[in-house]
């Protein structure tokens, strides 16, 4: 959590974290989608190609998320 709020992502990346800390799968799922609309909402279009690779804490963020997701299955 060592980034500066510089973009709405940011913000609400901070906010994802805390619902999968919490274990609060509803909340991370409504997250992730709002994360990911934000992330990309300025994409090119149709046929674009993401070429930026995700900071480490999305990352890390996502990767605990999925492990969540995956633990609330069982």
């Amino acid at each position: 959590m060592a980034l500066e709020y510089k973009r709405l992502s940011d913000r609400i990346l901070f906010a994802f974290e805390l619902a999968v800390d919490q274990g609060d799968l509803t909340i991370a799922d409504h997250l992730m989608q709002a994360m990911e609309t934000a992330m990309t909402r300025s994409a090119g279009g149709k046929d674009f190609t993401e070429r930026r690779e995700l900071a480490p804490e999305y990352q890390a963020a996502i990767s605990q998320y999925e492990d969540l997701k995956a633990s609330a299955k069982n």
